[in-house]
């Protein structure tokens, strides 16, 4: 039995899907106007691994995440740029693919853009408006009345006389109440825009998601997940005008992610204390930044620093460590095993990635001493159920070489060190230990740790 938190009703339920055996997911992606940051891979690191545990369960997922091609950030960077808008949301969107492959994050089902879902938009609105939830103002835009729908404020837990209390009409918006938001907006001079019984326009960014995920999965779908900063408004006006325009429950269970902080902030754009994924890559494996991510609860605040990030990679280093040297049996010969069972008990636990990862150490450390003792069938064993279990996560699906071996961070290329390997091999064969330790030790200055056995010797990263 799998428990998810569900924030619409701030506990953990038993996750039962509409269709016995399938999950329809939707989670809302990124606004491409920029190179994606770190608070991005969190969201997109952590329902991949929903999507994979739910598919070693045995559910047949359809994941859905869609693009925010068409916005005001958009408009405005292109602007900036001097370049065509849909020249930089290409450019963003091979970028952000990029870094999705780099981290292990699988592709999704479907990744609908907003801007291919124009006429399902406008149909949508056509129906909030013939129902009394929304109206067209006089200026051309068309907006939804917030008061229309009683239910307005289930999600995040605000009341509506909250929100209006204090609250302000920009003199250049027409609506009729402060807590209205816009569906739909008129365009500028020289905007992009398209075409609506309305005038010349483009949607308002709540609506597109309401339209590509009803489109793509149903009226009422099973999961709907983001990032913490979209509980309100975004989410909240999805709900309002979805329910709307269907007449039934939008999603079953909502969940959200937690923030990146830096120094106790939320990492953002607006903030400016933000790392893109490229950027923390160029200092770090992808795989370690996948590891930093995944070793702590989706839901909780994730605290960004140069040291946790080296303590991921030294923590991540020991579980490769104890597959080194190790050649799995293969997995159909290996049987689920308790560490199987404690797995799964830690992820149905609302996927306790944390409680996962104990137990990959766990196995990490029977692997360890089943080599201690000689035991090297088991330690094979041991090891393709580590390895089985960490690529549930996105985890320790490298040959453990490539991986002490890829980016050394020093200047010396694997050939270099390779030579300087062999070089104090001679030295120590013709006995000039003296020699050999130099070599040692300046190769451990150079940040490179070499490790000998009976196999010869082997090289990792510090």
């Amino acid at each position: 039995m799998i428990r998810i938190y569900n924030t619409l009703t701030q506990q953990k339920e038993e996750f039962r899907p509409i269709e016995p055996g399938k999950v329809r997911m939707y989670v809302c992606g990124m606004t491409v106007y920029d190179y994606c940051h770190l608070g991005h891979a969190r969201v997109l690191v952590a329902f991949d691994v929903i999507t994979r545990y739910l598919r070693h369960r045995g559910y047949d997922v359809n994941y859905v995440r869609n693009i925010t091609d068409i916005d005001d950030k958009i408009l405005r960077r292109a602007d900036e740029n001097g370049e065509p808008y849909n020249e930089l949301t290409d450019r963003m969107i091979r970028a952000m693919h990029e870094d999705e492959a780099r981290l292990g994050v699988l592709s999704p089902d479907e990744e609908p853009r907003a801007t291919a879902y124009i006429d399902e938009i406008i149909a949508m609105i056509h129906k909030l408006i013939a129902s009394g939830h929304a109206y067209a103002a006089d200026n051309g835009d068309v907006y939804f009345a917030v008061d229309s729908f009683e239910e307005y404020g289930k999600l995040s837990k605000k009341k509506l006389e909250d929100l209006l209390a204090g609250a302000r009409v920009d003199v250049q918006e027409a609506k009729r109440s402060p807590a209205d938001f816009a569906l739909w907006k008129a365009a500028k001079a020289g905007e992009v825009s398209w075409p609506s019984p309305w005038g010349d326009g483009r949607p308002g960014w709540h609506i597109e998601c309401s339209a590509m995920s009803t489109c793509c999965l149903g009226d009422t779908f099973d999961i709907h997940g983001g990032g913490p900063d979209l509980l309100f408004p975004h989410h909240e006006n999805e709900i309002a005008q979805s329910e709307c325009a269907t007449g039934h429950t939008f999603v079953n269970t909502w969940m959200h992610a937690g923030a990146i902080r830096v120094n106790k902030e939320k990492m953002s754009k607006s903030l400016g204390n933000f790392f893109t994924i490229r950027e923390i890559m160029e200092k770090y494996p992808a795989e370690v930044v996948r590891y930093f991510l995944v070793s702590s609860h989706y839901r909780s605040q994730v605290d960004y620093s140069e040291e946790n990030l080296a303590e991921a990679g030294r923590t991540l280093t020991r579980l490769y460590h104890a597959l080194r040297g190790v050649v799995p049996a293969k997995a159909a010969d290996v049987p689920e095993s308790e560490h199987d069972e404690r797995f799964a008990e830690a992820m149905d636990d609302d996927f306790n990635t944390a409680g996962a990862i104990a137990v990959l150490h766990a196995v990490a450390n029977e692997i360890n001493q089943h080599r201690r003792d000689g035991r090297e069938e088991d330690a094979k064993y041991s090891a393709a159920i580590l390895v089985r279990l960490g690529g549930v996560l996105g985890l320790l699906q490298q040959d453990p070489e490539a991986f002490f071996q890829a980016d050394t961070g020093s200047e010396l290329s694997a050939e270099d060190i390779e030579a300087m390997i062999q070089a104090r091999a001679d030295a120590r064969k013709a006995k000039n230990f003296a020699e050999a330790d130099r070599i040692r030790d300046e190769l451990l200055e150079k940040g490179i740790i070499l490790d000998d056995s009976r196999e010869g010797t082997s090289w990792r990263k510090a």
